[in-house]
This record gives structure tokens, C-alpha cells and sequence, in this order.
């Protein structure tokens, strides 16, 4: 194997008999551009096979070399020729890639869907005191085989005196949000975290295409809750897993005066499953809080809306949501509805970024739709876009 040492010293015995005669010069220029082109390759073969050829035209150029290093005068010639040549000049080595991911929290695709909707773990979580979509944020353009022109109650202080002329078609808005305002209440520092949240939700009907009544809202229910939830992780038969359990309360009303008044309060137990992030399945089941006979603008209601609420929902791929969700009486009536909801994202890779915008079909059937409609029941189609999480 060739090593630089040797013909190293071979060269500088060459230079020797050169440091005292006027072509010594010349040879250091020689010596110089040499190095220098041997040092600036890259390949290690190739690279030594240019000093061995150097430093034979070296010795070439200067045979009496080895009869000066006997001489007293060696030695210090062989330092100024060492101290003429260049040091050699190392290869440009890549710099490291340092690759970091980012802490995606509530965003992380390596979670699950209902770990990041709760931010369940640890890796999930998107601190508190952060504004997050609860429901869809959504606008659409709805049609229906019946609209509630002149609403009625059990109470008869609460049913509309004459109709309104309102037509089957309108538009829906729906506003949701909600924040976190507390973590790891009761699980501290363990990498499950439980979670105490508010959220508001905003629905109204607008009667945007009817311009001869100067196209008002028809309704508008305000829903503002409290909930805290808490991380579980259980394994189940069939693969499925229980992800959390939780509890709330809520009030909803449309925020009307006397006869179109409507309101009611509710506590909750509510959980959630989920199948390799492919299927989930959450539940709720609620108890109306009670209400003097006076007071109550809709009475029997749970037993038109429900007292329990279950939603299956799929995801077909990453992006496209099938949902489907039903509300029941549990044998207190045989009134049912059920809502069938399609979402898929807005924007690819080949047309643009992926957004969190989505577009948003849905049909419905049943009572309830809004809080005006609780005892009326009716089918309504909508499409839209709808604004997932932000």
C-alpha cells in the first residue's frame, strides 16, 4: 500500500541539491502547481497515484538529492524545502442533513383520528386556551319536502299564532368551536391526557331565496357545553379499542321571545371506540334537566329528539369521512331520525395543497333538525363546504 511518507521524502531529497542554484526556483514553482493538483482530487486511488508520479518527476528533475542529505547542510535544507510546499488542502466534506419533525400535536396523521379530535396522548396535543373546530363550520344550500311555516308546541303559550310564507328552500350556517381549558387534571404527567373543554355551536336556517318576505333567519340555535373527557385505552374483541370516556352539560335554545321560545338543558355521559383509525363509533346518552310545566317552551321533546345518540363513522380513505349518525328514544317513542354525512377534502397534491376544507353532503330524516322543528318531522338534503379543524 503507498503511504504519503515516504514519497514524501523522496521529494524533498529531490528539492535538496535545488535550494542553492538559480533553477531552484523554477522546481518549487513545479513542486507547488503539483501538490496543489494532486491535493484537489477526490478519489483516495487516484489521488496517490498522482503523488507517486509527482514525486518522481521530483526526483527526476534532482538525482544528486540523496548525496546532499549526508552533508551537514541537510538537514536545514530539508526544512526550507518542507516549509516551501503548500499544506495540503482537505476535501470539502458534505454537511450533515439534520432531519426534524415538527411537533404536529392535534395535527400529527401518525395518530389516531379520535386521539387528535380529544388529544388523548401526550403526542396529540395541542395545549390549551387554542381555538379548534368541534363541529363542521359550515355554509350550504339546503332543500327539504317540508318547511315549518307556522310552529306549534304542547305548551300553548309556545305555537305560533298564524304562518309565515317561508319557502322549502334555504340556506344552513353552522358555526362550532371550542377550547381546551385545562390538562391532565387526573391523569398528571403520564402520556394519556385528560381534558377539560367549552365549545358553542351556532346553527340557522336563512330564507335566503325568499325576497318577498325580505329573506330572514327562520331559526337560530345557540348551543354552548361543557365537557370533560378522559383518556382510556382498553382492547376489545375483534380488534376495536375504547379510547375515552367523558361527561357534559348543555344548553340550547334559539334565543326567540314567546311563541317561537324553545329551550331545554341536558347532562350527558358520553365514549368512543375506534377500529385501526378505519371505523369509529362514539355515543352519547343524555338526561334533560328538569323544567317547571310553565317554563317548558317544548315539552316531551326528548321524546321526539332522543335520549341517545350514536355515530358510526368511516374513513374511507385520507380524504373522504362517511358518517353516519342516529338519534333514538330508547322505547319511549318510536320516533327516530338519522343523518347521513359525506365529507371530502378540497385540493390535492396534483391541483394544489391539501386544505382543511371540505365538501359536505348530507341527508336527514327525522325530528329535531333544529329546536324550532323538534316535534316536526321532515327530510332535508343539503351540500356545501365545510371547514373540518383550523
Amino acid at each position: 500500500m503507498n503511504t504519503f511518507t515516504p514519497l514524501g521524502a523522496a521529494a524533498l531529497a529531490a528539492l535538496l541539491p535545488l535550494a542553492g542554484h538559480a533553477q531552484a526556483a523554477p522546481a518549487a514553482g513545479t513542486a507547488d502547481a503539483g501538490w496543489r493538483q494532486c491535493s484537489s482530487l477526490q478519489d483516495g486511488q487516484a489521488r496517490l497515484a498522482c503523488f507517486d508520479q509527482w514525486a518522481g518527476q521530483l526526483a527526476w528533475a534532482a538525482p544528486a538529492a540523496s548525496a546532499s542529505m549526508g552533508t551537514g547542510g541537510g538537514d536545514a535544507a530539508t526544512a526550507a524545502a518542507l516549509a516551501a510546499l503548500p499544506a495540503p488542502e482537505s476535501a470539502p466534506q458534505p454537511e450533515p442533513q439534520i432531519t426534524v419533525k415538527a411537533a404536529a400535536g392535534c395535527r400529527d396523521g401518525d395518530y389516531t383520528t379520535l386521539s387528535r379530535f380529544w388529544e388523548l396522548e401526550e403526542g396529540s396535543d395541542c395545549g390549551i386556551f387554542r381555538f379548534r373546530g368541534y363541529r363542521p363550520l359550515n355554509v350550504s344550500v339546503v332543500g327539504a319536502d317540508t318547511v315549518n311555516r307556522q310552529p306549534s308546541s304542547d305548551n300553548p303559550n309556545n305555537s305560533a299564532s298564524s304562518p309565515v310564507d317561508y319557502r322549502r328552500a334555504e340556506m344552513r350556517v353552522q358555526l362550532s368551536v371550542r377550547t381546551k381549558l385545562a390538562s391532565g387534571l387526573l391523569t398528571g404527567n403520564d402520556q394519556r391526557r385528560d381534558s377539560l373543554w367549552v365549545g358553542y355551536t351556532q346553527q340557522s336556517y336563512w330564507q335566503l331565496f325568499s325576497h318577498e318576505i325580505s329573506r330572514p333567519f327562520r331559526n337560530t340555535d345557540h348551543e354552548p357545553e361543557v365537557m370533560y373527557v378522559y383518556p382510556t385505552d382498553a382492547q376489545l374483541p375483534f380488534g376495536w379499542r375504547w379510547r375515552y370516556s367523558g361527561i357534559g352539560l348543555v344548553h340550547q335554545s334559539n334565543g326567540q321571545s314567546d311563541p317561537l321560545s324553545r329551550s331545554w338543558n341536558r347532562a350527558y355521559l358520553m365514549t368512543g371506540f375506534e377500529l385501526n383509525d378505519h371505523w369509529s363509533l362514539t355515543a352519547r346518552a343524555w338526561k334533560r334537566l328538569h323544567e317547571s310545566a310553565e317554563s317548558d317552551n317544548n315539552p316531551g321533546i326528548s321524546d321526539y329528539v332522543g335520549r341517545t345518540e350514536f355515530a358510526l363513522g368511516w374513513n374511507v380513505n385520507k380524504d373522504n369521512r362517511v358518517t353516519l349518525t342516529t338519534r333514538h328514544s330508547f322505547g319511549h317513542s318510536d320516533r327516530t331520525s338519522a343523518r347521513l354525512d359525506w365529507l371530502s377534502t378540497l385540493g390535492t397534491q396534483l391541483v394544489g395543497p391539501r386544505s382543511n376544507l371540505r365538501l359536505h353532503t348530507q341527508l336527514f330524516s327525522g325530528y329535531g333538525d333544529s329546536l324550532i322543528d323538534y316535534n316536526r318531522k321532515r327530510t332535508v338534503f343539503s351540500i356545501g363546504l365545510s371547514l373540518v379543524d383550523f
